[in-house]
C-alpha cells in the first residue's frame, strides 16, 4: 500500500506530457498536445493530453484518465507499479507501507466540507439564474466559462444562509463550517451566517488539487466592513503562509518553462492562465514567506516577480525577492508600464504582450540599482552611503555563493566600495553594535512601568516604525511582515509598509489591529535609533529558531542518509547565523526598551 499523500505528491509533480510522450508521439495543439491513438489504429490524431488538468482523453476509443490510468491501460501496469514508475521520473521516492489499523484521516471531514462548498458555489455560478451578474462580471474580465470551470470558480449568493442550509441538508455540521470560516457567528441571533455573500469565489487548492479554502471578490460597491477581497481564515487544513494560489495547475508548466511568475492576486494569476501564460502563482493576501519560497523551489530555481510598479508594489517586490534569495532561488523583476497590472496587460494584449515584458525581466539587484540611479542616489558620498543601506539587505539575503560573489562585485563596481569592505559591513550588520555597559547606582535604576512590561519584539518593532516613519522603508527591507508572529502587529506593519503616511487604520481592518494602532498612536514616546537594530536582531533569532525547529521535524521524518546530511548541513548554517548575531542581543534589546521607556515616562 502506498500512502495517499505520496500518491498525491507523485500526481502533482508528474509531467504528464513528458511521460505519455515516451509512448505516444505528441504535437502541440493550442494549449494541449495531440497524437494518434495508442489504443486504436487511426490516421487522424484524436488522442489529446491536457496538461492544465493533468488529464488525457482518446476520442477514438473513449479512454481517458490521469497519468496512472494511462500506464495501467496502455502498459498493463498495476496501480502501485504505475505510481512507482511516475515517481521515479518525477523525483519522488515511493515506498509501500503495511496497512495499519489507524482510523481515517482526522482532516477528512474538513476536506469533504470544503469540497461540498466548492460544488455549491460552482452550481450557483453556472446553473443558477441568480448567478447571471457574476457570469457577466467574469466575461467582462475576459474569463470564459471554459476557463472558469477549469479553475473551479463559483459564486456565493447574496443570502445569509444559502450555504449553511445546503450543507445541513448534506449532514455537514455548523461546527466544521465555522472552523473553516465558511460560517460566522452572529451577534444578533443564534444561527451563524454565511461568511461569503455576493462574491465571485476562487477555490484555493493544495498542490494535489484538494480544496483547502476560498477567496471571494465582492460584486458591487464596497461597504463598511466589506473589503473587495476576502479570504478564508486559517483552519485545520489551511495555512495561508504555506499555500500559493494556482500552484495546483501551474506546477507542471513551471517545470517545463523553467521559471515561475509570481503575481499579487487571484485575478492576475487567473487572467494570465486564461490567455495561456500558465506558470503564474500568487500568495494569499500576505507577504511571501519562507514556506512559499521552499514550495517554489520544488519546481524551479527561477522566479520572476510581476507585482505592481507603484511604490507599495516595489516594496513588496523587494521583500519577496529577499525571501526567495534566502532559500537559494534566483529572483528577477518584471516591470510593467505605469498604471498597468498583469490582469490589464493580459486582457488588452494577450499572452504575447505579457511575455514581451517577462522577457525583459532584470535581476532584482540590477532593478534596485536602476531605481536608485533614477533618484540620484549615487550623486554624492552621503547619498551613496544611503544607497548601500538599501542594497545590503539583498546582498545579506542571497544564499547561493556564486550569486553572492556576483552581487558583491556589482555593488562594489557601482558604489566604489571594495568587496572586502562590503563583507566587513555585512558582518557588522549581522552582529550589530554592542552598547557599552554603564554602571548605574541601584537607587538610580528605573523600575519598568506596567504598560511596558512584557513588551514583545513585534510590539516594539511596530511602535518604532509608527513613531519613526522615516525608518519604514529601511525596516521593510530588513524585516518582512511574515517575520512577525502576532497577527495584529503584523497587519499594522503591512499597513505602514504599504502606506508610510497612514494616519488611520484601513476600512474593515481587524478590530484588534485597529485597537493596538490607536493605543500605540496615543503613546507620545519616540524610540531612539538603537531600538530598531536590537529588536530586528531579536526577530532574526526568533526566525532562525523557528527554522531550526522545522529542520528537526524534517530530520525525524527523513528516510535517506543523504537527506539527513543535507538537513544537518542546513542546521549548521543556521546555527552559524545565530551565533553571528552575538550572545547579548536579548540584553541589548532589554536595555533599548528600558531606555525608550524612560524617555517616554519623562515625556509624559
Amino acid at each position: 500500500m502506498i500512502p495517499d499523500h505520496v500518491v498525491e505528491e507523485v500526481r502533482a509533480r508528474a509531467d504528464i506530457v513528458g511521460i505519455i510522450g515516451q509512448f505516444v508521439q505528441l504535437k502541440k495543439a493550442g494549449k494541449d498536445f495531440s497524437g494518434l491513438s495508442p489504443f486504436k489504429k487511426e490516421k487522424t490524431p484524436s488522442f489529446f493530453v491536457i496538461p492544465s488538468k493533468a488529464f488525457f482523453h482518446d476520442f477514438s476509443s473513449g479512454e481517458s484518465g490521469d497519468v496512472f490510468s494511462f500506464l495501467m491501460k496502455h502498459q498493463g501496469m498495476s496501480f502501485t507499479d504505475a505510481v512507482k514508475f511516475v515517481g521515479a521520473r518525477s523525483g519522488v521516492e515511493v515506498r509501500e507501507v503495511r496497512r495499519g489499523r489507524r482510523g481515517d484521516d482526522p482532516r477528512r471531514p474538513y476536506y469533504e466540507a470544503s469540497a461540498h462548498a466548492s460544488s455549491f458555489f460552482q452550481e450557483r455560478l453556472w446553473e443558477w439564474e441568480g448567478g447571471k451578474g457574476a457570469r457577466e462580471y467574469l466575461e467582462r474580465r475576459g474569463i470564459s466559462r471554459e476557463t472558469g470551470e477549469r479553475f473551479g470558480l463559483g459564486y456565493a449568493p447574496d443570502e445569509w444562509g444559502a450555504l449553511r442550509d445546503a450543507a445541513s441538508a448534506r449532514g455537514i455540521g455548523e461546527g466544521i463550517l465555522l472552523e473553516l470560516g465558511l460560517l460566522k457567528k452572529s451577534e444578533k441571533g443564534d444561527q451563524p451566517y454565511d461568511a461569503f455573500r455576493s462574491r465571485v469565489i476562487f477555490p484555493i487548492e493544495s498542490v494535489s488539487g484538494r480544496v483547502l479554502a476560498f477567496g471571494g471578490r465582492l460584486l458591487g460597491p464596497e461597504g463598511k466592513g466589506a473589503p473587495k477581497y476576502l479570504n478564508s481564515p486559517e483552519s485545520p487544513i489551511f495555512h495561508k503562509g504555506e499555500v500559493l494560489y494556482g500552484l495546483s495547475w501551474a506546477g507542471n508548466p513551471i517545470r517545463r518553462q523553467g521559471a515561475a511568475l509570481l503575481v499579487e492576486g487571484f485575478m492576475d494569476a487567473l487572467s494570465l492562465a486564461a490567455v495561456g501564460v500558465a506558470n503564474a502563482v500568487a500568495p494569499l493576501g500576505t507577504a511571501l514567506t519562507e514556506a512559499h519560497a521552499r514550495l517554489l523551489a520544488r519546481y524551479t530555481r527561477q522566479v520572476r516577480i510581476l507585482f505592481d510598479s507603484d511604490p507599495a508594489g516595489l516594496r513588496a517586490t523587494f521583500r519577496a525577492a529577499d525571501t526567495l534569495l534566502a532559500q537559494g532561488l534566483h529572483a528577477s523583476v518584471v516591470t510593467l508600464p505605469e498604471g498597468e497590472d498583469p490582469d490589464s496587460v493580459a486582457r488588452d494584449g494577450g499572452a504575447e504582450a505579457v511575455l514581451g515584458f517577462v522577457r525583459q525581466a532584470v535581476d532584482v539587484l540590477d532593478r534596485k540599482i536602476a531605481i536608485l540611479e533614477e533618484h540620484d542616489y549615487f550623486a554624492s558620498i552621503e547619498k551613496t552611503r544611503s544607497a548601500l543601506d538599501r542594497l545590503l539587505p539583498t546582498l545579506r539575503a542571497v544564499r547561493d555563493p556564486r550569486l553572492r560573489d556576483i552581487y558583491l562585485s556589482r555593488i562594489a563596481e557601482r558604489t566604489g566600495v571594495r568587496a572586502e569592505t562590503l563583507e566587513a559591513e555585512l558582518g557588522r550588520a549581522a552582529t550589530g553594535p554592542r552598547p557599552a555597559r554603564v554602571a548605574t547606582p541601584p537607587r538610580a535604576r528605573v523600575r519598568p512601568s506596567p504598560r511596558f512590561q512584557g513588551l514583545g519584539s513585534d510590539r516594539q518593532l511596530v511602535h518604532f516604525v509608527l513613531k519613526r516613519r522615516d525608518w519604514i522603508e529601511r525596516a521593510g527591507e530588513r524585516v518582512g511582515p511574515s517575520d512577525l508572529e502576532d497577527g495584529a502587529f503584523r497587519a499594522i506593519f503591512e499597513w505602514l509598509i504599504d502606506n508610510p503616511e497612514l494616519a488611520v487604520p484601513p476600512e474593515g481592518a481587524m478590530p484588534e489591529a485597529v485597537q493596538r494602532f490607536e493605543e500605540l498612536s496615543r503613546n507620545r514616546e519616540v524610540p531612539p535609533d538603537e531600538v530598531f537594530e536590537d529588536v530586528a536582531r531579536g526577530i532574526d533569532v526568533r526566525t532562525i529558531d523557528r527554522r531550526l525547529e522545522a529542520l528537526d521535524l524534517q530530520m525525524r521524518g527523513a528516510a535517506e542518509e543523504a537527506e539527513k546530511r543535507r538537513l544537518l548541513k542546513d542546521k549548521e548554517d543556521l546555527n552559524k547565523e545565530k551565533r553571528a548575531l552575538g550572545p547579548d542581543w536579548r540584553r541589548s534589546t532589554h536595555r533599548a526598551a528600558k531606555s525608550s521607556q524612560r524617555k517616554g515616562e519623562s515625556a509624559s
